[in-house]
């Protein structure tokens, strides 16, 4: 049988907790505590600004606060476990208590996440899709939360192709998770926009998004404020939140299902207008003969 990106399938996370996925997109709020982010590089770096923000972002039409304490661009410094920790536990434990949006802990680290999910995360966002700290998977499992491989193509040779690039790496990755006893009804992919591609890729990635239902699991996208849109609109990162918005309608059309932003605002309009435009797509098809 086919996928269908936009038919209903729930996301089983942590603590009891679930996710429809499918009819309507999904934001995921970036909550970065950290002092060197790429775009918002300490704007959040104490608890009580990031939890101010995080709650912001719920207000906005955030389903999903995304928490993490080391950047991912490609020249940040590396941030210990210990100072990763002590960011993000604080910030997790009193949005755990302050609000029912469900918690992402954005890390590879295996003992980070547990301690996260201790503190009340319900999801797991590995940049490195298992693959830098496998154990990482282990803890997924034993916890039951959810979990969101991305693709990378940092610290590799990458196929020509960017699409059976994207195979290559996570099925490998999805392997360590179905060894780690991770059911796949816990799993989406996200296909790593911006790591270790260039603007023709990421442009390339957009074009043949539809293949990647290749993989029958839903996809989780973040394009927000990245290098490749700053390429083609010509504006700094801080400017970007229109074109990361054009790049959300048009990736829901193709059939992503979480959206990780900046910008809460600016990207649920643009999720309402695709939906919009999606659910007259499917009432016309439904009334033809």
């Amino acid at each position: 049988m086919t996928y269908n990106p936009f038919e209903t399938s729930r996301w089983q996370l942590a603590h009891g907790r679930n996710l429809e996925l499918g009819p309507r997109g999904v934001l995921m709020a970036i909550i970065n505590v950290t002092p060197d982010s790429f775009s918002d590089g300490g704007r959040f770096a104490d608890t009580a600004a990031a939890v101010a923000a995080a709650l912001r972002s719920v207000e906005e039409g955030a389903e999903i606060l995304d928490i993490g304490g080391e950047s991912t661009r490609p020249d940040a410094e590396p941030v210990s476990a210990e100072d990763e920790q002590a960011r993000i536990l604080p910030v997790i434990a009193a949005l755990a208590r302050e609000t029912a949006a469900l918690i992402s802990v954005d890390t590879y680290r295996a003992e980070t996440a547990r301690l996260a999910i201790d503190a009340g995360a319900h999801i797991v966002n590995d940049v490195h899709g298992l693959q830098r700290e496998p154990a990482i998977a282990a803890v997924a499992a034993e916890t039951g939360a959810g979990l969101c491989i991305m693709h990378t193509g940092r610290g590799r040779q990458k196929l020509g192709d960017v699409v059976d690039d994207q195979f290559h790496f996570l099925d490998r990755s999805l392997q360590m998770a179905a060894d780690a006893g991770i059911g796949r009804e816990r799993i989406v992919l996200d296909p790593g926009f911006g790591f270790a591609k260039d603007t023709e890729e990421n442009l390339e990635l957009m074009a043949r998004f539809a293949e990647l239902h290749r993989f029958a699991l839903p996809l989780l996208v973040g394009t927000s404020r990245k290098r490749f849109i700053g390429a083609v609109t010509g504006r700094d990162a801080a400017a970007r939140d229109g074109g990361t918005a054009a790049t959300t309608a048009l990736l829901r059309a193709a059939g992503a299902a979480v959206f990780r932003v900046h910008d809460v605002a600016i990207n649920r309009d643009a999720l309402v207008m695709a939906d919009a435009m999606l659910t007259a797509k499917n009432s016309r098809r439904d009334m033809k003969p």
